[in-house]
C-alpha cells in the first residue's frame, strides 16, 4: 500500500505547506556547515507506523541526512525506547523535524489504537477493519497504520466494491419494488468478480437479502452482510440465521468497552470508523543536539 513514490509525493506536499520559502528560522540561526544528531525518543508505550514516512521528511528536504531506524513497523515499544536516529546537515534536520514527527506520532497513534481492539477481541475469530473515515489525502498512510497495529483494510475507496447502504437501498426499492428484486437486479448486472456488500439496520430486512441466492445467469448471493447498530442479542440471531452463506460485518457502537461482546457473537468482521477518524497521536519527540 505504501510505495515510495506515493509518500515521497505526500511528504512532498506537506514539506511545501511548511516551509513554502524555506526554513527563514534556521537559515537565519543554524550555521550552514553545522551538524546534528537526533533521536527520535517514545514519551510513552506503543506499536510504531510510519518508519519510511519520517525517513522521507528528512531525505527529501537534504538527501545529506541519514535516518537509522530502530524498529520495524508494528513492533511495540516502551517509553524511553529511541525509535530512529537521524545524523546530517542541522538545517535540514530542523527543517524537517515536524513534518517527520506529525506523520509518524499520527500513524502510531492509530497503530497503537488499532492494536488495542485487536487484542480486546482476541480468540474470538473477528477481524478488527478500518473504514473510509479516514483524513483525505491520508488513506494510504492511515490504512497501513491499522495494519501495522494488527488490523484488517475494508474496501479501499468507491471504486473497490459495491456496498448498497440505506440511502443505496431506499432508491434501489423503490425502483423495482423490492430489496430481493433491487439485490439481484444489482448482482445481474456486475462482473462476477465484483464483491457485494448490503448494510441493514433491522433484522426483519435480513430474510430479503438472503433471498438473493445463485441460479442461471447469477454466480452468487450477496457477498457481506453489514449489521449495523444491531443489539448484541440481534446480533447473535443474525449470525445464526445467516449460517455461513455471507460474511458478517458488525457496525455501529463499537468501542473498547464493546467489542469483546461484539466479537463474541461470532461476527467475522467489526470495522469501526475511530480507528482512524479519532485516534490520538502517541507522544514522541525529537531530541536534536547540534555540532558547530
Amino acid at each position: 500500500m505504501l510505495d515510495q513514490a506515493h509518500i515521497d509525493r505526500v511528504v512532498s506536499a506537506a514539506l511545501d505547506e511548511d516551509a513554502p520559502w524555506g526554513d527563514v528560522t534556521s537559515g537565519t540561526l543554524i550555521p550552514e556547515v553545522a551538524r546534528a544528531t537526533a533521536e527520535l525518543r517514545a514519551r510513552e508505550p506503543g506499536v510504531f507506523s510510519g518508519g519510511a514516512v519520517f525517513a522521507a521528511a528528512f531525505a527529501l528536504t537534504d538527501p545529506r541526512i541519514a535516518v537509522d531506524l530502530r524498529l520495524a513497523d508494528g513492533d511495540r515499544f516502551a517509553a524511553g525506547d529511541t525509535l530512529g536516529v537521524v545524523t546530517g546537515p542541522a538545517r535540514g534536520i530542523l527543517t524537517a523535524e515536524r513534518i517527520g514527527l506529525n506523520f509518524v506520532q499520527r500513524m502510531s497513534g492509530i497503530a497503537t489504537l488499532t492494536a488495542a481492539y485487536v487484542a480486546a477481541a482476541a480468540g474470538s475469530g473477528a477481524r478488527i477493519a478500518d473504514t473510509r473515515k479516514t483524513t483525505p489525502g491520508l488513506r494510504r498512510f492511515e490504512r497501513h497504520a491499522v495494519r501495522s497495529g494488527g488490523g484488517h483494510n475494508h474496501r479501499f475507496s468507491l471504486s473497490d466494491a459495491v456496498m448498497a447502504k440505506d440511502n443505496h437501498l431506499a432508491v434501489l426499492v423503490a425502483r423495482h419494488g423490492s430489496l430481493t428484486a433491487a439485490l439481484g437486479a444489482t448482482l445481474d448486472a456486475l462482473p462476477h468478480t465484483t464483491h457485494v456488500e448490503v448494510e441493514i439496520d433491522r433484522l426483519d430486512q435480513l430474510d430479503a437479502v438472503l433471498a438473493v441466492t445463485p441460479g442461471p445467469g447469477r454466480a452468487r448471493g450477496v457477498g457481506t452482510i453489514m449489521l449495523d447498530n444491531f443489539s448484541l442479542d440481534d446480533l447473535r440471531t443474525g449470525v445464526a440465521r445467516i449460517a455461513g452463506r455471507a460474511t458478517v460485518e458488525a457496525s455501529g457502537g463499537v468501542n473498547l468497552d464493546t467489542v469483546a461482546a461484539i466479537a463474541a457473537t461470532g461476527v467475522d468482521v467489526i470495522s469501526v470508523g475511530a480507528l482512524t477518524h479519532s485516534a490520538r497521536a502517541l507522544d514522541l519527540g525529537l531530541d536534536v543536539r547540534v555540532e558547530e
